[in-house]
């Protein structure tokens, strides 16, 4: 049924066509009986249908930028738990490395080897490690660029490129002929490896990692193991609050091949396989919403399973051993103010031999980490 209000409008568009015709002159007419009525109707209904309808309900507000979906590792020796695609640049300095050629871990067998005697049953022409003479003290600086690329929040692949500087500080009597060989420096053994995430949560991260070492450094400088290898490795992170995490891990190092062992008629490698293992937890002292700074305590350890070494306090050469080292240091770390920007960090270092046997007395490292 038409409203009263609407027949009243109609009503007055209703006027003659002829009263408007003489206030208009000669202007055309329009005769308004030719348009329905019910079409007006329509019209004004529809028109009322729309005032009553309520407003239909708004989209949600993009969230504000914030920070990525999982934290970045805050350790700086325990290998990396995070899956995501970085460019990470490093610096070591090493002092003091009193077996550098142990299990060919560090540099492949001593090149003294092949000065010895001919009938020495230790005797080698075929070692590939530097000479003249057998280091007894070494100090080392490397620098690394690494790349990852995160094809999914499960799974990537990466790459390490090492550049190394060796110096060494003494040499074992009797093994060198002048002052030993000198300082070298060059590309070391590259890496590359592929990580796959088995969890891959917000405040935790479950990541299994494999590592192929190449022998691209020039071994008789010193610069490589000259022989292949892999690690397979597990690593985990883990929040436990909102300012405290642990990430560790353990690793299995495995050469392919390797020198000759001692004696050189054995049919075992000097070359060895070893274990590591370490944890370290980390404590934010500050914290917004886009920086973090926290102090991070790392044990690592490594013990080596087989293999040899060179040393004056080792006659048999056999590599067999545990080293224990601790780590201080501390990451800051921050997120983009923006949404598809890149976070950063920044770690610094020192760690500190704790047995006997060693890699080296001290370390320092300093890091660079940008996130994408």
């Amino acid at each position: 049924m038409i409203r009263r209000s609407s027949i009243a409008i109609l009503m007055l568009l209703a006027i003659p066509a002829g009263a408007l015709a003489q206030s208009l002159g000669s202007a055309p007419t329009v005769s308004l009986d030719r348009i329905p009525l019910s079409a007006f109707a329509d019209a004004l209904t529809t028109a009322d249908d729309q005032a009553r309808r309520p407003a239909p309900p708004q989209a949600p507000p993009p969230p504000p930028p914030d920070s990525p979906r999982r934290r970045g590792s805050m350790v700086g020796y325990i290998d990396d738990p995070v899956i995501g695609s970085k460019f990470r640049i490093r610096f070591d300095a090493g002092l003091h490395d009193p077996t550098p050629d142990r299990a060919e871990f560090f540099y492949a067998k001593c090149g003294c080897y092949q000065d010895t005697a001919a009938t020495n049953p230790n005797h080698d022409p075929d070692a590939p490690g530097p000479r003249p003479g057998a280091a007894s003290d070494v100090n080392f600086q490397q620098l690394y660029f690494l790349g990852e690329y995160a094809t999914s929040d499960q799974f990537s692949v990466f790459a390490e490129l090492p550049i190394r500087w060796l110096q060494p500080q003494a040499f074992i009597p009797g093994t060198f002929v002048g002052n030993g060989f000198q300082k070298s420096s060059g590309i070391s053994d590259i890496k590359a490896g592929a990580k796959y995430a088995l969890s891959a949560k917000p405040g935790q991260a479950l990541t299994v990692q494999m590592t192929v070492f190449m022998p691209t450094g020039d071994a008789a400088k010193g610069l490589g193991t000259s022989h292949w290898s892999i690690e397979p490795a597990f690593l985990v992170y883990q929040e436990l609050s909102p300012t405290v995490a642990v990430e560790g891990q353990i690793a299995a190092w495995a050469p392919f091949g390797g020198s000759a062992g001692l004696p050189t008629s054995s049919d075992q490698h000097f070359s060895g396989k070893i274990f590591s293992y370490g944890v370290g937890p980390s404590v934010a002292l500050y914290q917004t919403s886009r920086v973090r700074v926290a102090p991070v305590v790392e044990l690592v350890g490594w013990h080596v399973i087989d293999g040899f070494e060179t040393s004056a306090a080792n006659a048999g050469g056999t590599a067999g051993a545990n080293t224990f080292n601790i780590k201080f240091g501390g990451r800051a770390a921050w997120t983009p103010a923006r949404v598809g920007g890149a976070a950063g960090s920044i770690y610094a270092g020192w760690g500190h031999a704790l047995t006997d046997a060693k890699w080296y007395e001290d370390i320092l490292r300093i890091e660079y980490r940008l996130s994408f």
